[in-house]
Order: C-alpha cells, then sequence, then structure tokens
C-alpha cells in the first residue's frame, strides 16, 4: 500500500547504505532515527529528512556538509514503490542539516488511486507484526452504573484498541471485576436493605457508608423476587456473601448494558475474587519473596499531615525502590488480608503468564498516585519481561448551556452515563471523548456538542463527509461514478494547489495511524479528521468562487471524474478515521 513516508525513508536508507559500501561513510550506522516527516513549513517542501542530523555525530562531520552529501546521494534516484514508479523529486540542504525534499505532482496522484484501490484498509499497517497487546479499560467497581468518567475511559481504550489493531497488534480488550473487598460488602449491604424494603418493610434514611441510589431498589426487587423472604432475620455472616455476588452480578449486567450503547464489547472480563479464591495473590508473593522482593519493615511516615489511621507498625512490604518507585509498598492490611496492590500484582502478573509482554491500562485521573509501583510490580514480577503503560483520563466537566452539572454517586444523583449517551446519541458522545489529549480535562456541554456549527468538530468532520457523499449521490444519478471510473480516472488533470494539498493531507493518514499507534494516542485521529475536513470545506468554498472548480460536475467528463476520485478519496478517509473511534459516518445531514 503507497505510503510515501515510508517509502521515502526506504530510499535515504538505500543511499545511506551505497555510501556505506562505497566506503564513503562508516559501516554499522543505526539508521533508526533516520525519519521521513512533513516539513513544519510547507514552503520547504513536500517531505523532509532528518539523516544528517541524526548521523552527524557518529560520522563526526559537520550536518550540513554530511546533508550535501547524502542529498547528492539521492540524486538521480527513483521512488521504488509501482503506485508512482519513476516520478521525480528534488532535494535540497537547509539548515541546521535538514534535507528538504519537492516531489512530481504525478506522486500524489499516485497517491490518491491508492486510497480508491484500498477503501476503508487504507492505512492498514504492520508494525505490530501481530504482537500481542492487553488493554485493560473502564473496570468501573461494580457498585452501580458508569457515570461520564468511566465513559471517557471507555472510548479511549477502545479508540486505542482499534488503533492498534489497524497497526498490526493482536489486541485483547479486557475488563477487570473488581469483586472483592469493602466496596462489595457496601454494596451487599446496600443491596439488602432495597430487598427489605421490596418485601414491606420500612428502612428509613441509607446509612452513610452504604450506596443511596435509587438504581440499587430494581436490584433489591430482583432479589425479593428469586429468594422471598430467605434472607430477613437472618446474622450477616449468612448473607453478605450471597447477596453481594447477586448485586455484583446485577451491576454488571447493567455496566455491560451501558457499554453495549457505546457499542463497546470486550474480549474478557477477569474477576478479582475469583483470582484470590484461586490463589494467584499467595503465589504471586511467594514467588517476590523467593526473588528476596519482600521483607517486614516500617514505613516512614508520609509527608505533610498524617492520617487518622497512621501508625508506624511493622508491615509486610514489596521492595518497589528496587524499580523506580518512591518508597516501598505494603502487601497485607493490619488484620492480616492481602492489600488491594498485592492483587493488582497478581493480576498483572496473570496477564503476563497469559502470554502478554505489551500491556495498556486505561485508569481515571485519581489513581495517578498509583501508576509508579505497579510499573515498578509489573517490571519485578516479570524480569523486566512486560511493559506497562498507564492512560490517566481527566475528568469531564458536563455543562447544559454553560451551567455545571453535578455528579455525586454517593448522593444517588449523578448524572449516568447512559442519560447522556440517551441525549446526544453514542456517534457524537465518542467523538468528543477524543477531542482533547486523554491527560487533559474535557468540558462537554450538551448544548455545544449537538450544536451545527464549525466550532462543534463532530459536526464539522460529518458535514466534509456528508457534502463528499451529497456529490458521489448526484453523480452516480449523473451515470459518472463507478469504481472501474474512479480507478482509471485521468488523475493528472489534478494541478491545483488545493486539490494537491487536499491530496498531501490525504497521504498522512497512513503515517498517523503508525505514529498514534506507537505513542498509543488515539485523539491524533481526532485532530487530523478535523484538519482534513477543514482542508475540504476550503476547496468546497474556494469552488464557489473560482470558474475552474465552480462545480464538481461539470461539462469536462475527464476533469469531473479526477475531481469525483478527490472527493471519494476525502469520504473514504474520514470514514477510515471515524472507523478507528467506533463512529458511524453520516451521508447526509
Amino acid at each position: 500500500m503507497a505510503d510515501i513516508f515510508a517509502d521515502f525513508r526506504r530510499l535515504v536508507v538505500a543511499a545511506l547504505d551505497d555510501l556505506t559500501a562505497s566506503g564513503a561513510l562508516p559501516p554499522g550506522l543505526d539508521t533508526a532515527r533516520v525519519a521521513v516527516e512533513p516539513p513544519r513549513d510547507p514552503a520547504h517542501g513536500d517531505l523532509s529528512t532528518n539523516a544528517a542530523m541524526v548521523l552527524a555525530r557518529a560520522v563526526n562531520e559537520n550536518p550540513m556538509a554530511l546533508a550535501e552529501r547524502i542529498a547528492a546521494a539521492l540524486s538521480g534516484r527513483e521512488l521504488a514503490s509501482g503506485d508512482y514508479r519513476g516520478a521525480g523529486f528534488t532535494a535540497e540542504v537547509a539548515r541546521p542539516g535538514f534535507i528538504n525534499i519537492r516531489l512530481d505532482a504525478a506522486v500524489w496522484q499516485a497517491q490518491l488511486r491508492a486510497i480508491l484501490g484500498a477503501g476503508l484498509a487504507y492505512g492498514d499497517s504492520g508494525i505490530g507484526r501481530g504482537r500481542r497487546v492487553n488493554i485493560e479499560f473502564v473496570s468501573a467497581n461494580p457498585t452501580g452504573p458508569m457515570h461520564v468518567g468511566h465513559g471517557r475511559g471507555a472510548v479511549v481504550g477502545d479508540a486505542l484498541a482499534a488503533l492498534l489493531v489497524k497497526a498490526g497488534f493482536a489486541v485483547q480488550r479486557e475488563y477487570y471485576i473488581n469483586d472483592a473487598g469493602a466496596q462489595v460488602d457496601a454494596l451487599a449491604r446496600s443491596v439488602h436493605l432495597r430487598y427489605r424494603e421490596a418485601l414491606g418493610e420500612s428502612i428509613g434514611e441509607i446509612p452513610e457508608g452504604l450506596y443511596p441510589g435509587e438504581y440499587l431498589v430494581e436490584t433489591g426487587q430482583a432479589l425479593a423476587r428469586r429468594d422471598g423472604g430467605k434472607w430477613c432475620g437472618r446474622p450477616e455472616s449468612e448473607w453478605l456473601r450471597p447477596v453481594g455476588e447477586f448485586a455484583v452480578a446485577a451491576m454488571m449486567d447493567l455496566i455491560r448494558d451501558d457499554l453495549s450503547r457505546l457499542g463497546i464489547g470486550f474480549d474478557a472480563f477477569v474477576s478479582e475474587r475469583e483470582l484470590v479464591r484461586d490463589g494467584a495473590v499467595d503465589r504471586c508473593v511467594g514467588a517476590l519473596e523467593a526473588a528476596g522482593l519482600v521483607y517486614t519493615g516500617v514505613l516512614e511516615p508520609p509527608k505533610g499531615k498524617l492520617p487518622d489511621d497512621w501508625e508506624p507498625r511493622p508491615q509486610t512490604l514489596f521492595r518497589a525502590t528496587q524499580f523506580g518507585d518512591e518508597v516501598d509498598r505494603p502487601l497485607k492490611k493490619s488484620d492480616g488480608s492481602w492489600t488491594y496492590f498485592a492483587g493488582d500484582i497478581a493480576y498483572h502478573y496473570d496477564k503476563f503468564r497469559r502470554g502478554f509482554t505489551d500491556l495498556i491500562d486505561v485508569w481515571g485521573a485519581d489513581h495517578a498516585g498509583y501508576v509508579k509501583r505497579m510499573q515498578a510490580a509489573v517490571k519485578a514480577m516479570t524480569g523486566g519481561g512486560a511493559a506497562l503503560d498507564v492512560k490517566l483520563c481527566q475528568l469531564v466537566n458536563l455543562f447544559d448551556n454553560g451551567v455545571p452539572v453535578r455528579m455525586s454517586k454517593r448522593a444517588g444523583n449523578f448524572v449516568t452515563l447512559r442519560e447522556v449517551v440517551d441525549e446526544v446519541g453514542a456517534n457524537v458522545f465518542r467523538f468528543i471523548m477524543l477531542t482533547r489529549r486523554n491527560d487533559q480535562a474535557l468540558d462537554f456541554d450538551f448544548a455545544k456538542v449537538t450544536e451545527q456549527s464549525k466550532d462543534n468538530p463532530v459536526f464539522y468532520v460529518q458535514y466534509a463527509h456528508a457534502r463528499a457523499s451529497s456529490v458521489m449521490r448526484h453523480a452516480a444519478e449523473a451515470a459518472l461514478l463507478g469504481d472501474a471510473a474512479l480507478a482509471e480516472a485521468a488523475l493528472e488533470r489534478l494541478t491545483d494547489s488545493h486539490e494537491l494539498a487536499i491530496i498531501r493531507l490525504l497521504a498522512g493518514w497512513p503515517r498517523l495511524v503508525e505514529s498514534a499507534a506507537e505513542a498509543h494516542e488515539p485523539h491524533r485521529v481526532a485532530f487530523y479528521l478535523q484538519e482534513v475536513a477543514a482542508a475540504f470545506h476550503l476547496l468546497w468554498t474556494k469552488g464557489k468562487d473560482e470558474a475552474n472548480l465552480r462545480f464538481i460536475i461539470g461539462a469536462d467528463r475527464g476533469l469531473t471524474r479526477a475531481r469525483l476520485a478527490l472527493v471519494r478519496g476525502v469520504a473514504i478517509v474520514i470514514a477510515a478515521g471515524l472507523a478507528v473511534f467506533g463512529v458511524e459516518p453520516v451521508e447526509e445531514m
């Protein structure tokens, strides 16, 4: 598949190999950092390579002088791809050692032909080489319906998974069910109250520390329908576990339904309770002990104001500081049970044992302090055989016409993800969640995300696709459209600077896929789609003002087919980008 940036990088490396073979460069040069990218200023050319600057120190030569030699070695070479074989280019040296490339228009016209040939598969890459990646995301405590913050993590994780798949990785989407611990006991007690209420008992005000949400009324009623009065008048020790298991199952059904409204599914659900029950934590800590990474000690008091429950007592500690953490971390609580951290170590080691060495976790911003210790644990447990990347999602601030919408899960009046998706639609929600970096706070205003203006990125991108689709419908009516016709269009007729600018932008999609996948940053796709939409809208506006572009479908059938090919290329790339987001492109607006 045509990727001009990858193809030209191969040409640069081939030129370096020739210089090495001739003795002009020393053998064994590391070309891993040699890149070919668009120049920051389009006036400098179409492509630019840093080859001279990253190799100058290794060959002990001035970057400008080395750039001149590499540029000379490039001269006369031909681009190897069959899509633009024989197309010409010129190489110019610019300070402090860049080599800027100007390509013949035929190269860009060939890129458009490649887009038409590949369709939605354009941009598919093999850089992942089928490497297995485990992405754990959402993993919301099963104590109630999902809120908008969970929704952001869900979209980021799902889009990142889709992006990695497009880049050639084998991805498993995973949800970790936190169904062990104090929060499940609190849920069980909350549901038991609603269960008694369903049986006619007056329960009064929900005690502090329990979940007061109205969503548990239905769960209590369901338990009463299933078990009748079985759990009334019996000690907590008898009903806490079975009621907790019933409640967790009900909450997970609720969460799955919330996720399905966003079009999100998982390949695996892993239960914390089952890991503990199967002895995974004991085995994991035993392995750390055998490696000399567990000891009994007393931690230094935390900096600042001491928590009320802090005491300087001997604890079972993991030597996290040996692996980059700031302090060693407790593995056992004062009652002798395992800490959450011990359970999380066992869970991540379980991922490694299942064959995953590339681990990605998508967490809420409130877990920022947990990142270093978890990365230290993964490094220790796998002997450096696995790497953990944690993507923290900052808060989503909800507004309605500029007025903040408050959320409070414990007060029971939070705005659920379901309510938001029902209000604006899954497509809008998913796109908006990716219009900021995951580590930046995001403002979500119900009025703004649904308005039809260029200030709304969802509308702006979808409108570009709808405009392109409208053109293609009219072309079909005029019998000018067909796969064969577009594939054989005289694309050399596309010489207008605005037309070529759009093709250059579309040609950057494969490079964008690879760079965003390697950086684990799906939001780059949103930025790119907005740029494509802006360029297409600009061409559309220009067409109204200038006679040579006034009508895409005109009397010159050859030029019309070429321009239709360009419009189709825009629609293909926008649709491919939206597919990464799980967003359906609209045909008309």
